[in-house]
């Protein structure tokens, strides 16, 4: 749920609510089929891991200076902070922790490095421990994990808008593309994957970027975007406080009629139907008139975000088609980034 509603309802992913939470039950049983006997430290990354040098070795000075640093090191000893509480869990969570930390970057050959040694540990504790079984189930962990650590950082960043959890969002996008394309846990889960696909590979995947880390510093990004008010006002990502939302639904309404329940604003059909309307383009001008004075002065004074949203009933068709044109009129006159988001289409 942490994962769901704290990323990816911020950053305005689909998903079918039943479909998703029956992968998740399908997910959860994958997981506890496997070894859950294993001590768990829970929070098991390199941030919580210290290496205190001996104050009482001793070193002769006649090493040369690179040998004294390895030899200090290797001789130094390990502690370990923020300790949660041991749970009993699968022996693969920690590795998982570790090894896919967004806040580490790991090479991901020197992943493979250290899972292998950590799996020829393993089999010296437990001796009929399959290494391949092993391994194959460590990915639905990394799986998981990365999931949790998603959804705090939804929370943290995102809706608290606090930087250091804002900056982990793409290295934590990138570890979900490494295991989307090489190293899937062997378990059906269809509904989940094209959730997480979207995350990596969708139309909001850039987006995400641009709010956190991807935009120049002096360059403005407007969001226009279209919803349904049935569905609630849309939010603010950027921490903001959001924009300007005009309501769409004194304009004359396509969807009343059959031949158009099917289609959008983005359809010919019924942009031939809104755009011969009067009031519709008054509308229009009116909205642009209003959100090109906050451009202007917003690209003026170096603001970085501002949201213009279109709201109706359904959020189809007109709604989608004044976002359209809004963001039209922006690009032919601004120099700003105009990012678009439909989002009952999408």
């Amino acid at each position: 749920n942490y994962f769901k509603y704290y990323f990816l309802k911020l950053i305005y992913i689909p998903f079918d609510e039943q479909l998703l939470e029956d992968d998740f039950n399908s997910f959860i049983n994958y997981l506890l089929d496997g070894d859950c006997s294993s001590f768990m430290y829970r929070d098991f990354q390199t941030r919580n891991i210290m290496i205190i040098e001996n104050s009482k070795l001793k070193i002769e000075n006649s090493l040369p200076h690179n040998i004294n640093s390895q030899f200090s090191i290797l001789n130094s000893q390990l502690y370990y902070i923020d300790y949660q509480g041991a749970r009993r869990g699968a022996p693969q969570y920690d590795a998982a922790s570790l090894l896919y930390s967004s806040k580490a970057e790991i090479p991901e050959a020197i992943r493979q490095e250290l899972l292998r040694h950590y799996v020829d540990g393993m089999q010296c504790v437990v001796k009929d421990i399959d290494p391949q079984t092993f391994t194959r189930r460590f990915y639905a962990y990394v799986l998981a994990r990365i999931m949790q650590a998603m959804g705090a950082y939804g929370y943290r960043g995102l809706y608290e808008r606090k930087q250091n959890f804002i900056d982990s969002i793409p290295p934590a996008v990138a570890n979900l593309r490494t295991v989307l394309e090489n190293h899937w846990p062997d378990v059906e889960l269809p509904h989940l994957r094209k959730v997480l696909e979207a995350v990596v590979y969708g139309p909001y995947a850039a987006g995400l970027m641009r709010t956190t880390i991807g935009v120049p510093s002096d360059k403005l990004t407007v969001t226009v975007g279209s919803f349904s008010y049935k569905k609630g006002l849309p939010t603010d990502p950027t921490g903001n406080g959001g924009g300007f939302v005009f309501d769409c639904r004194a304009l004359p309404n396509p969807g009343r009629y059959p031949e158009y329940r099917n289609v959008t604003g983005k359809d010919a059909s019924v942009k031939a139907f809104l755009a011969k309307e009067s009031s519709v383009q008054r509308f229009i001008d009116n909205a642009c008139q209003l959100v090109s004075q906050s451009v202007e002065k917003y690209i003026e004074r170096k603001f970085t975000s501002l949201q213009v949203y279109f709201g109706c009933t359904g959020g189809q068709h007109r709604s989608v088609y004044c976002a359209e044109e809004m963001a039209r009129r922006l690009r032919e006159t601004f120099d700003c980034h105009v990012v678009l988001h439909h989002r009952e289409q999408e």
